[in-house]
């Protein structure tokens, strides 16, 4: 093996990892009760219980998740995408 194809697959190697990690930080929350929201999608809120970020120190987008009283009173969640920007700057 010479040494531009060990480069070429340690590069490989690299990437492929980067990829894993990139994905595993933009995976949805894992929560079964909680609907998806898309884009125009009603919502009936009457009062907003909590929202929660998966990242809440990240730059870019993060998954989000809200839990609010419907106005019937029931308690719903709701995730969707959401721009952070607590990991933005430098302090």
């Amino acid at each position: 093996m010479n040494v531009k194809t060990f480069a070429s697959a340690s590069l490989f190697a690299v990437l492929s990892f980067g990829a894993i990690a990139a994905q595993a930080s933009t995976a949805p929350m894992q929560d079964d009760e909680a609907m998806q929201y898309r884009y125009g999608q009603h919502l009936d809120v009457k009062k907003v219980l909590s929202v929660q970020d998966d990242q809440s120190n990240a730059c870019g987008l993060v998954n989000t998740r809200m839990d609010y009283l419907d106005s019937h009173g029931r308690q719903q969640s709701v995730q969707y995408r959401t721009y952070a920007t607590g990991g933005c700057h430098d302090n």
